[in-house]
């Protein structure tokens, strides 16, 4: 078996199909195994999800009955426990995140690959392939080390997100040598590109709800923490909601914030009310920040159209309607998503209506199997992509394995 791509999907790959007893050759245009995987949770890798698997498919994006049966055969549950079988000590943090006890990504990657080795899986670095072919009995990958030949084939090089990990969406052009078709990959798991960020760049809120809208109708709404930059914002729910939006119009999209979404309009009308008494001889630049960070004071004013200067005294009751109105509705204009090579994960890839979702098989090519990225399945945050990568990556090695026992 010649499997393309030691990431996180290449590596489990490899180790199944070996443990099953088939010879493995990986190769890897990077120099190490899973340097995707160094970066994942900020270089601690969110290795999983420990929920169940109903919940499971609540966070998958794209085609999640497609993963019904990979998820269903190897769940996070027996992911976790492999880990502990190779030795590689678990823990669970909030919201049911797993990451390696040691907090160190780099475990994860060698655990996998020295279990790998001790199969007698054997990893050629720093060889990247050109093309790809069956000749009619075999697979033929030619690279710049030289050409490999096998009777099996799984392509497992990931999307184009992160192309400095070496994810630079070669395996589209792979596919397409066998027939496949490709749906458009997109950023996912991205910042958003927005209007008038600047002057609050690097400013975090907490307990927000960030809502969007298409021609004026809500979509979909996310709370919790988010941040801004200096060409959108970005965060948490700015993640999730990234994924949801990729392939919409963005001239048809706006977006907006609620940062007290506690409280109703009367409530906080009331809260602006007591403020304003308390301090009703000073400025409400300066009483604002009771209610929002300082560095908001200012937009949230100008969005309002009052003075920071004026007196709390003298604000009117149509203009604390309209700072209630801007407190609760702050928007701005969506501009896009940032670079895909700049997103966490990318959406699109292999059509999985051409691929066997019990076997990982090409419907199209006997003895083809892909895992991973590279397919048309993303997944939100929380070690829900690692897990369908090493999911994917698990059935393509183990029927790839049967695959070759057949013959």
């Amino acid at each position: 078996m010649l499997v393309i791509g030691a990431g996180a999907a290449g590596l489990m790959c490899a180790y199944k199909a070996s443990l099953d007893g088939a010879r493995v050759t990986v190769l890897e245009r990077n120099e190490k195994a899973g340097k995707k995987i160094y970066i994942t949770g900020k270089g601690r890798c969110n290795v999983t999800n420990a929920c169940s698997v109903e919940k499971f498919f609540d966070n998958v994006c794209s085609n999640p009955k497609f993963l019904y049966g990979a998820i269903h055969t190897f769940s996070s549950k027996d992911l976790m426990a492999l880990l502990n079988s190779l030795g590689l000590k678990l823990k669970v943090e909030r919201g049911e995140r797993v990451f390696p006890e040691s907090d160190k990504a780099s475990d994860v990657t060698n655990c996998l690959y020295k279990a790998c080795l001790n199969n007698g899986v054997i990893f050629q670095f720093n060889t990247t392939v050109l093309n790809t072919k069956h000749n009619g009995k075999n697979f033929e990958v030619s690279t710049d080390k030289g050409l490999f030949v096998d009777d099996t084939l799984v392509i497992a090089v990931g999307g184009k997100s992160y192309p400095v990990t070496g994810s630079k969406g070669d395996g589209y052009a792979f596919a397409k040598s066998f027939g496949h078709s490709i749906i458009e990959p997109v950023a996912a798991l991205s910042a958003i590109l927005a209007d008038n960020t600047k002057p609050l760049a690097g400013l975090s809120l907490k307990n927000v709800t960030a809502t969007v809208y298409e021609n004026g109708k809500k979509i979909y709404s996310e709370f919790g923490e988010m941040l801004f930059t200096h060409q959108g914002i970005s965060g948490p729910i700015i993640l999730t909601l990234s994924s949801l939006i990729n392939r919409k119009d963005c001239d048809r999209l706006s977006f907006e914030i609620d940062l007290k979404p506690a409280l109703d309009d009367k409530k906080l009308s009331d809260r602006l009310l007591r403020d304003f008494a308390e301090n009703k001889n000073k400025q409400i630049c300066n009483v604002l920040g009771l209610l929002m960070p300082k560095a908001l004071i200012e937009y949230v004013l100008r969005e309002s159209k009052i003075s920071g200067d004026k007196q709390v005294n003298s604000i009117t009751k149509e203009e604390r309607n309209r700072l209630v109105g801007a407190v609760k509705h702050l928007t701005f204009k969506i501009q896009g998503l940032y670079p895909i090579d700049e997103a966490i994960v990318t959406a699109g890839g292999v059509s999985v209506k051409e691929i066997n979702p019990k076997t990982m098989e090409s419907r199209l090519c006997k003895g083809l199997y892909f895992a991973g990225e590279v397919l048309d399945v993303d997944c939100f945050t929380g070690g829900f992509n690692l897990q369908t990568a090493f999911s994917t990556g698990f059935i393509a090695g183990m029927y790839g394995a049967k695959n070759i026992q057949k013959e």
